[in-house]
């Protein structure tokens, strides 16, 4: 049985797509911390992070890494922060999470509400500053 993100990775459910290439897949939090909250996921399902091989989890910070220097360049933060707690949902992912301050990367914080076409906005400007 696929994961839910599995499922966005295959198209079988919408998403905001950031980025992608043969091996890695950043699409917006649907339930934002803060505008352009963005998740990282390998396409290969694997459930915990450090259950990936050391060259694949190697790659998967560096993709992370040029996603969050797109962000950096279309939100308005302080840094990028990271977040991997992988409870939520069976599929390796990093959270980047643009920050203002580190209260801005709190879990337990209300989420943000954005509009469909800021939501589109945001991942096409972080996409097109890859």
């Amino acid at each position: 049985m696929s994961t839910i993100f599995t499922k966005i990775i295959n198209g079988e459910i919408p998403c905001y797509k950031v980025a992608e290439n043969d091996r890695f897949f950043a699409f917006l939090d649907i339930r934002p911390l803060a505008p352009g909250h963005t998740l990282v996921v390998p396409k290969q399902e694997t459930d915990y992070i450090f259950d990936i091989d050391d060259d694949t989890l190697a790659e998967m910070m560096l993709f992370a890494k040029k996603v969050a220097i797109a962000q950096k360049k279309v939100i308005s933060c302080n840094r990028v922060g990271v977040a991997v707690l992988g409870l939520e949902v069976p599929h390796a992912h990093i959270h980047l999470v643009p920050m203002k301050s580190e209260k801005d990367i709190n879990f337990a914080n209300p989420r943000v509400e954005l509009t469909e076409e800021e939501f589109k906005r945001i991942a096409k400007e972080i996409g097109e500053n890859l």
